[in-house]
């Protein structure tokens, strides 16, 4: 399966997962609601106004305005826009950008699916987990870039990214998603950290994720 393919399986679950929960279950997404979660991947899309301030912070009350707006909506209608896919003239209905979706529909999906009482991490997909572990490699770099340690994540078959170097190593061993989520800041995630145990303290309650 292409990137594409695989982004389009997470956004399509997590819109039927959407469904099935309504708009008022809680997400690992600070305190928003599954609503508000769902306005944000539409903004993200339909609106490079006020896209730049969900990482921008100097932009971010814009961000949050449109947002609140769109949250404002009628929620099933709101799933089937996100259902829908970005509109041709999205920056990120371009090809080169498909596999950030990757990203961001699986974590976003984790968010709601790990919110849940009695969630369980998915069973590996080979395809799929060959398109996290790319990402988790950049976005790891960024995660850990402010560990006083050195951080290497390890996938169970002993394939490793070196994140950050440093004295001495924390190694996180997982799945690819696991280790995506806990790079992404998510602590519902399955990892294994080896090392001294005051470096995998510090290396667990690092600031993670942009």
């Amino acid at each position: 399966m292409s990137a594409a393919q695989i982004a389009d399986a997470e956004r399509r679950d997590l819109a039927d997962l959407f469904l099935r929960l309504g708009p008022d279950e809680p997400t690992l997404c600070g305190g928003w609601t599954t609503r508000d979660l769902l306005a944000h991947l539409i903004t993200r899309e339909r609106r490079p106004d006020a896209a730049p301030g969900i990482l921008i912070p100097p932009l971010a009350s814009w961000t949050e305005h449109v947002q609140a707006s769109i949250a404002r909506g009628d929620f099933g209608e709101l799933v089937g826009t996100l259902r829908s896919g970005p509109p041709f003239w999205s920056p990120l209905a371009l090809p080169p950008l498909r596999a950030v979706d990757v990203q961001e529909f699986f974590v976003h999906h984790e968010d709601v699916r790990r919110a849940q009482a009695g969630w369980s991490p998915r069973p590996p997909d080979e395809a799929r987990d060959r398109q996290l572990w790319r990402m988790v490699g950049l976005l790891g770099r960024l995660s850990y870039r402010s560990s006083p340690v050195a951080v290497t994540l390890r996938r169970p078959d002993g394939e490793e990214h070196a994140v950050r170097s440093g004295p001495r190593t924390v190694i996180l061993t997982g799945e690819p998603g696991e280790l995506l989520l806990h790079a992404a800041g998510r602590d519902e995630c399955v990892v294994h950290p080896e090392g001294e145990p005051a470096d995998v303290a510090t290396v667990m309650a690092l600031d993670r994720g942009l």
